[in-house]
């Protein structure tokens, strides 16, 4: 890849035309509004100021990077590019508007790729004359810091395309992992009860959301509690994901959305941008204490991590990614603390197979399946590793 296209000067367009620009790459970044282009291209200037003055980049350097970046808004600009990378607005419509539109400028060999988080690769390819060119590449927010990128062939990609572009994003620093084309493809998937789980936990008053979020980072050292890390993301944004995730999974009631939040969302209340979540972000008011009950601590850790655990092992099951890249992802995407299987096995896989059973005989709720590989290796007494 010589030259890359990326549509969309938001923060995340943005951040991937700097990402390739650093590696060397000729990049066009495209915005049919003016005045974003500008704010994107005066928002890397002072990116580089502060990465020169850490002594990152050498002024030389960082003049050439920033000249490797031109900013356009005529489509027209594409006729040459090699790849283009989507990153605009999660519509279905317009991005199929968009991949029509370029697909007429573009030549017959380049690559068109989406950075959808949630979308289906195979219904945006669908709009094309030559869809098995089209592949999804997701970066992760923000795109210059975050690892991890997920690589997602639809079911038209030509073969071998996956590989290659495996290939090129390694070429730019970063860790791909390759999934199926299936809803919220690795981590928006396999992260979904760290959320949903913690609500339930909440809902049924077992503990406040700041024990849980406290059992969670004390217990299981994540670097957020769900209930903090939700607020962080936004409930526009979160509960957004979780109800597209449960529709495109046809309405499996794993991934069913929690009341508590949905109020939320309809309430304006979403979190640190707004002042308001499941926390209140206004001047003076604190957070309780914590309850530092062991006990409770113990049960509420432990439930959630079963069930994140079940979530990755049936994406194993269902062949949407292999165990090195299940577990690449929840440690290089969201942080994890290790990645999920290789934690079954610290855990022990029959204590997973009980605590899940136990919980599944109690609600007699789908919720709680086990994942068939999970009882397959207790049986067979095997691990993962």
């Amino acid at each position: 890849m010589k030259k890359v296209g990326i549509i969309g000067s938001g923060a995340m367009g943005s951040g991937i035309a700097q990402v390739f620009a650093q590696a060397g790459h000729s990049v066009v970044l495209y915005d049919t509004n003016h005045v974003a282009l500008e704010r994107s291209k005066a928002n890397l200037a002072k990116t580089f100021e502060k990465l020169v003055a850490k002594e990152k980049y050498t002024e030389e350097q960082s003049a050439q990077i920033q000249g490797a970046i031109s900013y356009n808004d005529n489509l027209d600009a594409f006729a040459e590019i090699d790849l283009m990378i989507e990153a605009i607005v999660e519509n279905l419509e317009v991005k199929q508007t968009v991949f029509k539109q370029v697909e007429a400028i573009v030549s017959e060999t380049c690559i068109l790729a989406s950075n959808t988080s949630s979308l289906s690769i195979a219904s945006i390819a669908s709009a094309c004359e030559k869809p098995e060119r089209v592949i999804g590449i997701h970066f992760f927010n923000p795109a210059p810091l975050m690892a991890l990128v997920e690589i997602i062939p639809a079911v038209q990609t030509h073969e071998g395309l996956a590989e290659d572009i495996k290939e090129l994003i390694q070429s730019v620093g970063k860790l791909p992992v390759i999934t199926k084309d299936t809803p919220g493809f690795i981590v928006n998937r396999v992260a979904r009860p760290f959320y949903s789980e913690s609500i339930r936990l909440l809902e049924e008053g077992v503990a406040d959301a700041e024990t849980i979020d406290f059992a969670m980072t004390s217990l299981g050292g994540f670097r957020m509690g769900p209930f903090e890390l939700m607020d962080f993301i936004g409930h526009d944004v979160n509960y957004r994901v979780t109800e597209s995730v449960f529709e495109a999974f046809f309405y499996d009631p794993r991934f069913k959305p929690s009341f508590s939040q949905k109020r939320l969302f309809e309430a304006g209340f979403y979190g640190r941008k707004s002042g308001r979540g499941f926390y209140n972000y206004a001047e003076g008011v604190e957070k309780k204490a914590p309850s530092k009950d062991q006990t409770l601590l113990e049960k509420i850790y432990k439930r959630v991590l079963v069930m994140l655990i079940n979530e990755a092992s049936d994406a194993l099951f269902l062949n949407i990614a292999n165990k090195e890249d299940l577990d690449t992802a929840m440690t290089k995407g969201v942080n994890y603390p290790k990645g999920l299987l290789k934690w079954a096995d610290e855990y022990g896989l029959e204590n997973v197979q009980n605590d899940l059973d136990e919980l599944y005989n109690y609600y007699h709720e789908d919720r709680y399946r086990l994942s068939p590989i999970i009882r397959n290796l207790v049986k067979e007494n095997k691990s993962f590793h």
